[in-house]
């Protein structure tokens, strides 16, 4: 198999290893980083500036940049996986009690899976989810294919 087909377009060198970092703007800085750090468990990994923050769960990144700015940009949602389904009702409670809006009920998919939406300070939709293919694999300390 060549890397290159006949059209010049380089073939795909295989998977990636999925969604490790998103970059958010957001209006209410240091209640959005209280947020993801306190409620949420991540670190922060580096500060370049007061402006900007880069926190991590261990595996993934997550770049909070102060915005002036009150829209919520064209994000839809980010997720936070769960590898225990009873924890997400868990985290549901968790939040709430916490003052964190809360946009949906926890809910069981056709597939299986278990998630709710709510909200972060600067109204960035967060999906809290339990993924059965995922939450099995890493249960069994494996990773997906790639």
């Amino acid at each position: 198999m060549t890397m290159r087909s006949l059209r010049g377009i380089v073939d795909r060198p295989g998977l990636t290893n999925g969604l490790r970092h998103v970059a958010l703007f957001v209006h209410e800085y240091a209640a959005s980083e209280d947020f993801f750090t306190r409620h949420l468990g991540m670190e922060v990994e580096w500060r370049p500036d007061s402006d900007n923050v880069y926190l991590t769960s261990g595996n993934d990144n997550l770049a909070l940049h102060r915005s002036k700015r009150h829209d919520n940009g064209k994000l839809d949602h980010i997720g936070f996986f769960i590898n225990e389904i009873e924890k997400v009702d868990k985290w549901f409670d968790y939040l709430r009690s916490v003052g964190t809006k809360m946009l949906t009920e926890p809910r069981t998919h056709r597939d299986g899976a278990r998630s709710f939406y709510c909200s972060d300070p600067s109204g960035i939709r967060v999906q809290i989810i339990y993924h059965p293919p995922i939450a099995s694999l890493e249960s069994q300390g494996l990773k997906p294919i790639s």
